[in-house]
């Protein structure tokens, strides 16, 4: 069903980025979020993540950590939620193809994070109409030290992106 109004049909308020607006070297920052121990607790809990480092301060401090430990995977999590929400890919992201991750320090409940993206390759891919856009997202916490690095590869629609040769 197509919305109209007055006869026009009606745009969506918020568009994703083509693959072709996707510039190789184009950076942007995310807005901020802190971790909280809710957080935490939901992925120990959804996810199982059931290793004392998590959940047992004690057993953390031990080890050399001086605060509550937040899993590489939460942060990852976090830090892909943040780029979602700038509505980048918002209509225009087809799929997640590839990514290789890296924890570079300790996050801790309490620490805010944000991320930096910058578009290291953007090309068209064998189908007409998309993008393979690759990225480095550098998670970056309240003290300005990079926490995590991934490296996303997405297939992105193109302008001319056509839904009937899907």
């Amino acid at each position: 069903m197509t919305e109209t109004a007055g006869g026009s049909a009606v745009q969506p308020l918020v568009r994703g980025m083509t693959w072709e607006d996707m510039k190789e070297g184009a950076v942007f920052r995310t807005a901020y979020r802190t971790v909280t121990e809710t957080d935490l607790m939901g992925l120990v809990h959804l996810g199982g993540f059931n290793e004392p480092l998590f959940y047992d301060a004690r057993h953390a401090a031990e080890g050399g950590y001086t605060g509550r430990l937040i899993p590489g995977a939460l942060v990852y999590v976090l830090a892909e939620g943040l780029i979602l929400q700038t509505n980048i890919l918002h209509g225009t992201g087809l799929a997640f193809l590839h990514m290789e991750f890296s924890v570079k320090r300790p996050t801790y409940v309490g620490d805010t994070l944000h991320v930096v993206v910058e578009t290291t390759g953007s090309r068209p891919s064998s189908k007409p109409g998309r993008g393979v856009v690759s990225t480095r997202c550098g998670v970056i916490n309240q003290r300005g030290e990079e926490v995590a690095v991934f490296t996303p590869v997405r297939l992105i629609r193109g302008r001319d992106f056509d839904e009937t040769r899907s």
